[in-house]
């Protein structure tokens, strides 16, 4: 079976197509100056565009890895944005950890695993 790497550099692929899984690098929003809600809802902007690159969307998500600068600080925040973004009734496998991210004004970062149709 081939594997399908698009926007792809020297370190990563932003998407990886194996044997009908897509696989998204880590995504973050684009204004790190933003709050937790804010960056939230533009790293879900930035998923959505490269699940439709890759031929898929929301609705086939499987397992997200959600990384939180501050668990304690933006766990809420990050839900209250989530859980407006994902429709009812397709709730993927989720973990939430607190992590150091690669930088400092980074508050959340969403690693994302989802089938195609």
């Amino acid at each position: 079976m081939s594997i399908q790497r698009q926007l792809t550099n020297e370190r990563m692929s932003q998407i990886v197509v194996h044997s009908g899984t897509v696989y998204l690098a880590g995504q973050v929003g684009d204004d790190m100056s933003a709050g937790i809600e804010q960056q939230t809802r533009e790293t879900l902007v930035n998923i959505e565009r490269l699940l439709d690159l890759a031929g898929t969307d929301k609705t086939k998500l499987l397992s997200v890895t959600i990384y939180l600068k501050d668990i304690d600080a933006d766990f809420a925040g990050m839900n209250a944005v989530w859980d407006k973004w994902l429709p009812k009734g397709i709730a993927p496998a989720r973990a939430t950890v607190e992590a150091k991210l690669c930088e400092p004004q980074i508050l959340v970062e969403l690693s994302v695993v989802a089938a195609l149709p």
